[in-house]
């Protein structure tokens, strides 16, 4: 077995420096941006082990007492809601469906913000029967990835042969009314010829398909940009089965630019990080499973808030923090730059 060494980011000693800041209340950063969506890893570990994020042996696990637990989680992001200006929470992974006590994680949320919009980004394997808990306590809608709908490619990308698993639970989420059950899927060089297929199924199983194109996310290192399928490729692919009709983007900040599926109430998105970055309008703030401001999927810089949650203090004390952290995010990826470097955590490790 080959050892995988997922780094630690460079935590920030103290607060960065906000002497030029805004005496705003939101989490504004220099760049003019302020984050609105929250995302929350609650876990490095998962279900599948699919090659563009895992390695095939997992992730190096968090030791226990350093994951929040649910009612730090829920303090964080009541004070996010409350006094930060976030609209909504997005819990993430890993799989996020590996916590056992998810739907404690979502019931302390909720009481600490009531009605703000929870989602949750999963691979869907047994979420068919945590459904119901998860929706009691407050879950309002999910992503679910899928790559493809044939199972023995989907074996082989995912080192997993669970395809059915998946499919039960993107089916029990349209069952229970999540609507629009959005399904993710990495564009590859090697899902490309299915890239059509999986469009059709979306199309008939009544579910918004969106491709991602892939990142240097993931924690083999193999990534390159000569492999690298854009979105002109993918459009390409998809037009010698279907007439797209492009849409843009509902919303600045969404991160997919949406096409209309000619003949059908259908449409497909398309995020485009690497080649049609959306940095610039980018309104996303994150949280690791350990508790620390992630300002920036790409940025190896994280300021710890988990002292000061467990180190008794109040909440303006935290907001302020999270405020500095915030301030110092970086202008963008700079994927376009020969000087880019990729980050020391994969996307395993911080979620999407």
């Amino acid at each position: 077995m080959t050892a995988v060494n997922i780094g630690i980011p460079r935590a920030v000693p103290a607060a960065p420096d906000t002497s030029d800041r805004p005496a705003v209340a939101g989490l504004l950063d220099r760049y003019g941006r302020t984050a609105h969506d929250l995302r929350v890893s609650v876990t490095e570990k998962c279900s599948l082990r699919c090659t563009y994020c895992m390695p095939e042996e997992g992730l190096p696990a968090i030791p226990r007492h350093a994951l929040l637990t649910p009612a730090e989680i829920g303090r964080l992001v009541g004070i996010a809601a409350r006094d930060l200006g976030v609209h909504e929470v997005r819990f993430t992974g890993g799989e996020p469906l590996m916590r056992h006590d998810l739907a404690e994680i979502l019931a302390a949320t909720q009481a600490a913000a009531p009605g703000l919009p929870m989602a949750l980004t999963t691979n869907g394997i047994g979420l068919d029967k945590r459904l119901p808990a998860l929706i009691a306590a407050g879950l309002s809608r999910v992503n679910i990835s899928l790559d493809t709908v044939d199972r023995e490619h989907f074996a082989r990308l995912t080192r997993r042969d669970r395809l059915p698993a998946v499919l039960a639970g993107i089916a029990a989420a349209r069952e229970a009314g999540l609507d629009p059950v959005k399904v993710n899927a990495v564009l590859m060089r090697e899902t490309l010829d299915g890239a059509a297929d999986l469009l059709a199924w979306s199309v008939d199983a009544g579910v918004h398909l969106r491709f991602i194109e892939q990142m240097p996310l993931d924690a083999d290192g193999v990534w390159s940009r000569e492999a690298l399928i854009d979105a002109e490729e993918l459009l390409a692919a998809l037009g010698t089965r279907f007439e797209l009709e492009p849409i843009g983007r509902d919303d600045p900040s969404a991160p997919a630019e949406l096409w209309r599926v000619v003949g059908t109430d259908a449409t497909v998105g398309i995020i485009a990080s690497v080649t049609r970055s959306f940095c610039r309008e980018c309104d996303r703030t994150r949280l690791t499973a350990e508790g620390a401001v992630a300002s920036c999927l790409f940025g190896d810089e994280e300021t710890p808030l988990a002292p000061l949650l467990r180190g008794g203090a109040d909440d303006e004390a935290i907001a302020d923090l999270w405020r500095a952290a915030m301030w110092g995010k970086q202008a963008g990826h700079g994927m376009d730059r020969a000087s880019f470097q990729r980050p020391i955590r994969s996307m395993g490790a911080i979620g999407g």
